[in-house]
């Protein structure tokens, strides 16, 4: 690490500790030039690389990935800390992976699930895109699996009779 100050190229980590999030770890540092002595913070952060179809690759950006859901969730009643939190819940999801590069499918898989909890309509304008829906079948095929999968999990919460 060389010195923001002097450019000398010896420092000294003087203090480490990890964020909050446990995503970084911030260093203090000093210089170790005898002239210059100055102290100084660095973060390390573990950079998510997203795989696009291209084959191209670009650093994962949470703002980038709640963009696309932000457009699906226009005119519904969901606000910019809602998004915050879908973000952050993709984020971690995609650490928890253990790869430091993800394809660009697998960061729109990571948004579906917490996008139905969030709203179930801006879930069908996001994954109409997502998936290519190409028609209203589409659409009904998608509904039904959900009202199926909502079925199962009243049916799964209700008490068993008994007598």
């Amino acid at each position: 690490m060389h010195c923001p100050y002097c450019k000398h190229h010896d420092t000294k980590v003087l203090d480490s500790r990890v964020s909050d999030d446990g995503c970084s770890i911030r260093r203090r540092r000093v210089c170790q030039s005898p002239s210059c002595e100055k102290r100084f913070t660095t973060v390390e952060a573990m950079q998510l690389t997203v795989l696009k179809r291209s084959g191209a690759t670009e650093p994962f950006t949470r703002e980038k990935a709640v963009a696309g859901v932000r457009k699906a969730c226009k005119g519904r009643p969901v606000d910019e800390d809602d998004l915050a939190r879908l973000g952050q819940e993709v984020e971690d999801q995609l650490r928890l992976a253990g790869s430091p590069e993800i394809a660009a499918h697998e960061v729109g898989l990571a948004i579906l699930p917490p996008l139905r909890r969030l709203d179930e309509v801006a879930y069908l304008r996001f994954a109409s895109v997502y998936r290519g829906f190409d028609s209203a079948a589409d659409f009904e095929n998608e509904i039904s699996l959900m009202r199926a999968e909502r079925q199962l999990l009243s049916e799964g919460a209700q008490p068993a009779a008994t007598g």
